[in-house]
């Protein structure tokens, strides 16, 4: 038998026999005698107060002055509104989860006791809290100072009744909020937001955790502005108490003056009846609904994320020596101490690092590796991922390699998000075996490389001199519909150009033309200087010619382009040609352009010519560049210049690092030319300590030394 049945068989059915009279002592005492006789078989020992003489349940307040009696259960009283519709659903519900884990107190006390003396006392519990609440609501009953509840029950018996109400309050009110958060997660804005998430590649936890938060917005929002609205409404209802009431007083003057009788104050009608409730849960009582409660409490921990515990007392002073922590002390004492004294979840773990975050950014990801190896935590591939990408931002690849490793160790595979981390970096570091791996694994995950990743190899196989590589991802790009950006295709022929491929760069070229970039001077000048690198000057001409068809005026750099195309072949009278045409449109050689023609009169041994092209790089105010030493060296000492000569060797000497192949060539050939054999030597063993080696010039010193000449005079 439930509650419900016994409310309405027992007791309150029984009111429409009596309709309007009140219940005598008598009465209740029937009651009182059915619960003792009750208790008596459980051994007579009930820490409950019954033998009061007062009546334990005052119907008479649950009796209306017309009509007759009638709960919710049975009927509906239309005189109701909807306030006190609301008002019944809440002490239903109140009353439902009341009963609910009260009997399983009074079971778990009396285990000897039938389930009807166990009914009975519920009875008699019920009655007495719904008598208290009727006196002064349900927030009173439970303010204990406040509160002159009835001596019938035990202090025992009232404290557990305060800590079940305390209980169901709490629930009630965890349960309005859950199911106003349900309403959230399912609106427009939300779902948008996930269904962008679920597009940029996010999944699994990191995606529920990003909906919540979304969602606790949305609602917290919502609280804020719903806070604005009922404000507003208080202030226009004091606004407007506050005018009746200065009508009022307006009025009664008015009637004094008159001699006219005061206006009679008008109140609202005070609400008859009882309150309705419904009692329901008592049918709950096999163990299977047990069961199942425990499963929706599970179930609801994946729904409703868990509220971190207050820090207080000891803890706060640990939490405190956390934050002002340095970056070289270890934390791991201070979190063992706050795990001892806090008992966190994840939950509490997760708050300390918002705080952490915030406070002390540097110590961050060292106290959050520390906590991959915490229980409690329950580090999930997320945590792993986050801290890989800090180490990864501070280019700490070995701190993230350790990071990976762990987490292999720990049976967690990475994922698509945690490889797409590692291939940006390894780019960034410009590793590319270990870049070219992490991009086969996020394949075999069956991850297709978004623009980002395309991108980052692309510059990883350029910073390695593997351009072809680079370009047959740019192929792979357009085969998916991702469109190259026009620094990728520049970053190519750049590339290209400077190997010297002219084949690779009129790929280039003409692949941005098809993707609707146009040739700007940039482009234009990388293609003169790569067919004048291989010696190809006509070709040079022509995208010399086409870039000003374009409408773009050469600049010194790709002047300087077009005079080194012709110097491969020796063409002097068309790079003159070429520069008389240009100063006539306005056209000023500057530092590249001198430059190259200084190399260029050097290896023609027109020393004054050379000489004066440095006067007027002096005059412009601009340091010459390195390699026009290598120059001079090599023309001074085959024109036999012997101190200028060594001036210009002790200059490229000095910067020996930034010599390469073709330029020790040069340097010792012109001094071996020249008959410096000594200081050929010396420069040739310099040659050979940074790594490189020329067969002919051993054969050419071998010779200098066998027929060894004088040095010529200046």
């Amino acid at each position: 038998m439930n509650l419900k049945r016994l409310v309405n068989r027992q007791v309150v059915n029984n009111l429409s026999r009596f309709n309007g009279r009140v219940r005598t002592r008598r009465d209740f005492s029937t009651i009182t005698a059915s619960i003792h006789s009750s208790n008596s078989s459980c051994g007579g020992v009930v820490p409950y107060n019954f033998s009061n003489s007062t009546p334990i349940l005052s119907f008479n307040r649950y009796m209306h002055t017309i009509g007759e009696t009638k709960l919710i259960g049975s009927s509906f009283n239309p005189k109701h509104n909807a306030n006190d519709i609301e008002e019944d659903e809440t002490m239903n519900e109140f009353l439902s989860r009341f009963v609910w884990i009260m009997r399983g107190k009074l079971t778990e006390v009396y285990k000897d006791c039938d389930k009807q003396t166990i009914n009975n006392m519920l009875l008699v519990i019920v009655g007495k809290v719904v008598s208290e609440m009727e006196k002064g609501g349900l927030d009173q009953m439970l303010d204990v100072a406040v509160a002159k509840l009835s001596q019938e029950f035990s202090r025992d018996l009232w404290k557990t009744v305060f800590e079940v109400s305390n209980a169901v309050l709490a629930d009630m009110e965890k349960e309005k909020k859950k199911e106003k958060m349900k309403g959230f997660l399912q609106c427009e804005e939300v779902q948008e937001l996930c269904r962008f998430a679920a597009e940029i590649g996010i999944r699994g936890d990191m995606m529920r955790e990003f909906r919540f938060k979304w969602a606790r917005e949305k609602m917290e929002e919502s609280d804020f502005y719903e806070g604005l609205k009922r404000l507003r409404e208080e202030v226009r209802a004091q606004e407007k108490a506050e005018e009746e009431g200065k009508n009022a007083v307006a009025m009664g003057e008015e009637a004094a003056t008159m001699g006219e009788e005061k206006p009679k104050v008008v109140t609202l009608p005070k609400r008859h009846g009882k309150i309705n409730y419904k009692i329901y849960g008592l049918d709950l009582s096999n163990p299977k609904w047990a069961k199942v409660a425990d499963r929706i409490h599970e179930s609801e921990k994946l729904d409703w994320p868990e509220e971190p515990k207050p820090i207080s007392g000891k803890c706060k002073i640990v939490t405190e020596k956390i934050l002002a922590l340095k970056e070289e002390d270890d934390p791991s004492p201070l979190l063992a101490e706050w795990a001892e004294l806090q008992k966190p979840s994840r939950i509490d773990w997760l708050t300390l690092l918002d705080k952490l975050k915030e406070q002390n950014t540097r110590l961050y990801p060292k106290v959050e590796e520390v906590l991959l190896s915490e229980k409690s935590f329950q580090a999930n591939i997320r945590d792993y991922s986050k801290i890989i990408d800090a180490h990864a931002k501070q280019n700490r690849i070995e701190d993230a390699e350790r990071i990976v490793e762990k987490m292999n160790e720990n049976g967690i595979q990475p994922d698509a998000l945690t490889t797409n981390i590692l291939v940006h970096m390894y780019s960034k570091a410009g590793s590319l075996d270990r870049a070219r791996e992490a991009l086969e694994s996020l394949r075999r995950l069956g991850f297709r490389p978004d623009r980002e990743i395309y991108n980052s190899m692309i510059m990883v196989y350029v910073n390695a001199g593997q351009p072809k590589l680079a370009e047959s991802l740019t192929r792979e790009m357009e085969a998916r519909d991702i469109k190259p950006a026009m620094e990728i295709y520049m970053t190519l022929l750049r590339s290209f150009s400077q190997h010297g491929d002219v084949g690779g760069a009129g790929r280039i070229a003409t692949t941005m033309q098809f993707a609707g970039f146009q040739p700007n001077l940039e482009s234009c000048t990388l293609l003169v200087e790569t067919f004048g690198q291989v010696g190809d000057p006509d070709q040079a001409r022509n995208n010399f010619d086409y870039l000003m068809r374009l409408g773009h005026k050469p600049d010194d750099r790709c002047t300087a382009g077009m005079i080194a195309a012709y110097e491969k072949k020796n063409m002097l009278d068309k790079a003159l040609k070429l520069l008389l045409e240009l100063e006539k449109d306005g056209f000023e050689p500057g530092l590249a352009t001198d430059s190259v023609l200084v190399d260029w009169l050097g290896k023609l041994q027109l020393v004054d010519e050379v000489e004066q092209l440095l006067g007027r790089i002096a005059g412009q105010g601009e340091a010459p560049p390195f390699k026009i030493q290598v120059s001079l060296c090599d023309m001074y000492a085959r024109a036999g210049f012997e101190k200028k000569a060594l001036q210009a060797l002790g200059v490229v000497e000095a910067k020996k690092e930034q010599l390469g192949l073709h330029d020790f060539e040069r340097v010792v050939g012109g001094l071996i030319a020249g008959g410096f054999v000594q200081e050929a030597r010396r420069v040739h063993g310099l040659m050979e300590a940074q790594g490189f080696a020329s067969e002919h010039l051993k054969v050419s010193l071998t010779a200098s030394q066998a027929f060894s000449r004088k040095r010529p005079s200046e």
